[in-house]
């Protein structure tokens, strides 16, 4: 466990990309994950006290170069979808109650799987937001557990942070993609732990 020089752990809860382009009816979709939606926004009204601070990231893209694709082969490439500006980029309704410290948005001009690779409104990165509000630890939740929650978590363990991907409170893209999802984050070293556990 990461605990500062008081000894009190200061863990954030990481909301990725919970957002309506990537729940049912989205322009990239996966089955069950407007249900995740609801999930994570239940999960953080009943802990909130539990975190030093809660922050969402939110794909905002606007010109991603190869990201976005005619014909894509969803590995590398993909439909457009987080459009910035539109509806389905903004935070999935369930969040509506959320107040988010700190709201970061990513893959302007990139891919942006990672919440690290985001900024908010202030221009601060995840990195600098977490720092400043002193986390040794962060729980990684959202959309989708294959991709971008994994590389944010992935990117957490590589900044120093101890992280944890609550695997209830995310989904992936195919059970096959989670598999493998779930080696890499393992391998990295963070946790995963079901909600009901932490």
């Amino acid at each position: 466990m990461s605990l500062t020089e008081s000894g009190i752990e200061r863990r954030a809860l990481v909301v990725v990309d919970v957002q309506p382009t990537f729940c049912e009816g989205g322009e990239l979709a996966t089955e069950g994950a407007n249900e995740i939606a609801h999930r994570v926004a239940a999960y953080a009204a009943a802990h909130r006290d539990r975190y030093t601070t809660v922050v969402t990231t939110q794909d905002w893209h606007i010109d991603p170069g190869e990201h976005f694709s005619e014909n894509p082969d969803f590995v590398d490439s993909w439909p457009p979808h987080g459009i910035a500006g539109s509806p389905n980029a903004e935070l999935h309704p369930a969040l509506a109650d959320l107040s988010p410290d700190a709201r970061l948005k990513k893959g302007q001009y990139s891919h942006g799987y990672s919440g690290f690779d985001g900024a908010d409104e202030h221009g601060r990165s995840l990195a600098t937001v977490l720092s400043d509000a002193g986390v040794t630890a962060v729980d990684v939740v959202g959309l989708v557990e294959s991709h971008c929650v994994k590389h944010t978590a992935l990117d957490a363990r590589r900044a120093g942070l101890h992280a944890r991907v609550l695997t209830d409170l995310t989904i992936p893209v195919s059970a096959a993609q989670g598999e493998v999802a779930e080696k890499e984050l393992t391998a990295a070293g963070v946790e995963l732990r079901d909600s009901s556990a932490v």
